[in-house]
């Protein structure tokens, strides 16, 4: 898949998976949102010629755009976020509440803001909740 493929499937993710909590089904919006965090960091990575194909190859790539931007912590914390969503597509431990709401939001802004804003002339700067 090309960088762009990348960068346009977490978009569309980010999408779906609203379309997917709207109609009730937590489980495979969480999927999306998941799907969508990765697929940001898979199209960052593979502008630097990074490997980024597995699931510690994403975190392990984060972690790395962590420290080239002196962001550990944040990036760090937001794919921790992301990675929430992958564990209840799996588990079902999540309500949709407050807390879900919050963490909807951080992986949001992680996609958009922390990851696809990296990418050299991103045509994706504003999605809309």
């Amino acid at each position: 898949m090309l960088t762009q493929e990348h960068a346009q499937t977490a978009h569309d993710f980010l999408a779906v998976a609203d379309d997917e909590f709207a109609s009730g089904d937590m489980l495979q919006g969480s999927e999306k949102m998941w799907g969508a965090a990765a697929h940001a960091v898979m199209a960052v990575a593979q502008q630097r010629d990074w490997i980024c194909e597995s699931y510690v190859e994403i975190l392990t790539s984060a972690r790395r755009l962590a420290g080239e931007h002196n962001d550990e912590v944040l990036i760090s914390g937001l794919i921790g976020a992301a990675a929430k969503f992958r564990a209840n597509s799996h588990y079902g431990f999540m309500e949709h509440d407050a807390d879900f709401e919050f963490t909807r939001d951080v992986v949001r802004d992680f996609v958009v803001t922390r990851m696809l804003s990296l990418m050299d002339e991103s045509p994706f700067t504003e999605i809309s909740p």
